[in-house]
């Protein structure tokens, strides 16, 4: 069963829409991103997340189309709780790993 939670957010110059559904065909909880996200959109993606805090949750990135620099820290922090980032795009893994190497 989907579930859209009420988050398309337009913001600045060009308009930056984040959808999320929530899905629980599997038995664990997955949250299916889609859009471009960016730090205005982050307040609602992380209040979703934390409301699986109980549960194993799984975020699904694969309609996910444009990230900024705090969405990419974001997600890091998510891996480092234990949430699982599923169909994560390649430029945004390849962010994540640049994120990690020490400057």
């Amino acid at each position: 069963m989907a579930h859209v939670l009420p988050f398309p957010v337009p913001t600045f110059a060009s308009t930056l829409m984040l959808r999320i559904t929530r899905v629980t065909d599997t038995g664990t909880p997955t949250l299916i991103v889609s859009g471009r996200i960016g730090a205005e959109q982050l307040p609602d993606l992380r209040k979703s997340v934390e409301a699986e805090k109980a549960q194993d949750v799984v975020l699904d990135l694969r309609e996910v189309t444009l990230v900024d620099v705090e969405v990419v820290r974001f997600f890091m922090r998510c891996e480092q709780q234990g949430i699982r980032i599923a169909h994560c795009p390649a430029y945004v893994r390849e962010w994540m790993a640049r994120e990690k190497r020490p400057t």
